[in-house]
């Protein structure tokens, strides 16, 4: 931005990460009755990915917050179509290309409308199609009902994982114009319908302008996060810094100056009214978790740098394939990186920041393990050797 308003509040850097953790879902007693769609609702975007250790991230996102709530809940929560007020059951959440692929709920919609007209402005993406394939898929839809890929005549070619098939193309670009919607993830494959048949009528629109899409995305950005930089704020449903600069003077959000952050800032005013406090569960937490999600920001609320080595040749990690940060205090104290064996949960590597940190891994993983199942824990590393005695005697 070429001018900068003058900040309303100045936060202390402990102002801002208790914000950002009450913001996030944590500090404070969550809804319980509300559950997981009220997790949903709340953080207004949950990754998804394929990497499935622990759990898949997002049934980790709302074990973080809620504690053991059943896996197969978890699913139901997200997926199960509701019924208001007598009407039809519809969808209350989809899949969308946000933060990256998100379950988001359905009350979003509206919201990517920018979104979905850049897709349609494109030519055609990667993928070419040949005449009459996007119309086949569609038809077959309306005459059959909501179907994975699979059932629309095959996923792949048989090639590369890349190499989809004409269904898959015509179906996925049908998903991103918004003709197209993601209801349900079955065995990890996505089921699509028609939006107009999915979407609630008063929903089913694209008539926001790119501006207002934008103007609601970075207000309900600000909110989850509570305070954030403009790359923060941007960045949760990724949208360009220059879309940011664009809306923000209108979005309702509160410039601020966070001592020992260089870059400026903005608040939700809400967080700003009171003072966050409270208490929140000893957790392990999805490197995908929207409270951490981005590197930049984890590390200068937290101090804690984390980066995911799923994508890092073994020889080259340092924490392990899918190294879950421990949170406990309000602080990320160190982390560890899981597998399962038959019932037994092994942590193949922990890294703790202290001695501090021993009882409150140890209360981590005995939970995660009860959690998916496992009735034992073995630890195989822990980087900080003088502690490994300590961790093994504090999981007993």
């Amino acid at each position: 931005m070429t001018t900068l308003p003058r900040p309303t509040a100045e936060l202390s850097a402990d102002e801002a990460r208790r914000i950002a953790l009450r913001a996030q879902g944590f500090l404070g007693a969550p809804d319980r009755r509300a559950g997981v769609r009220g997790i949903l609702r709340h953080l207004g975007a949950v990754q998804l990915d394929t990497i499935s250790v622990l759990a898949r991230s997002h049934e980790l996102i709302p074990y973080a917050r809620l504690g053991a709530v059943g896996r197969k809940t978890v699913e139901a929560a997200y997926w199960t179509p509701a019924s208001l007020d007598g009407s039809p059951a519809r969808p209350h959440a989809f899949e969308y290309w946000s933060h990256a692929a998100c379950i988001l709920p359905i009350e979003e919609w509206p919201h990517f409308a920018f979104r979905r007209r850049a897709y349609r402005a494109r030519p055609h993406w990667y993928h070419d199609l040949p005449d009459g394939a996007y119309d086949a898929v569609i038809k077959q839809l309306r005459a059959e009902g909501p179907l994975t890929a699979t059932e629309l005549g095959g996923a792949k070619n048989g090639g590369e994982w890349w190499d989809w098939s004409e269904s898959k193309v015509a179906v996925e670009r049908a998903l991103m114009y918004g003709e197209v919607v993601c209801t349900e993830r079955r065995g990890w494959k996505r089921v699509y319908d028609l939006a107009e048949r999915a979407v609630p009528d008063h929903l089913l629109h694209d008539e926001l302008d790119d501006t207002e899409c934008l103007r609601r995305l970075v207000r309900l950005a600000g909110q989850a996060l509570g305070v954030g930089t403009r790359a923060d704020i941007a960045d949760y449903h990724r949208l360009k810094g220059e879309q940011f600069d664009a809306v923000v003077a209108d979005s309702g959000l509160v410039p601020v100056r966070v001592q020992g952050w260089e870059k400026p800032a903005w608040a939700d005013p809400e967080a700003l009214a009171s003072v966050a406090r409270g208490r929140h569960r000893t957790t392990l937490l999805s490197p995908f978790d929207s409270l951490i999600w981005e590197r930049a920001r984890t590390e200068r609320i937290f101090g804690f740098t984390h980066r995911l080595e799923a994508y890092v040749p073994k020889q080259k990690r340092i924490h392990g394939y899918f190294a879950m940060p421990l949170l406990a205090g309000g602080r990320l104290l160190g982390r560890a990186d899981p597998a399962r064996e038959g019932r037994t949960l092994v942590a193949k590597q922990v890294s703790l920041d202290s001695a501090k940190a021993v009882a409150p891994m140890a209360q981590a993983l005995r939970e995660a393990a009860e959690w998916v199942g496992c009735d034992s824990v073995r630890i195989e590393r822990v980087d900080r050797p003088e502690l490994a005695a300590a961790l093994s005697s504090a999981l007993t």
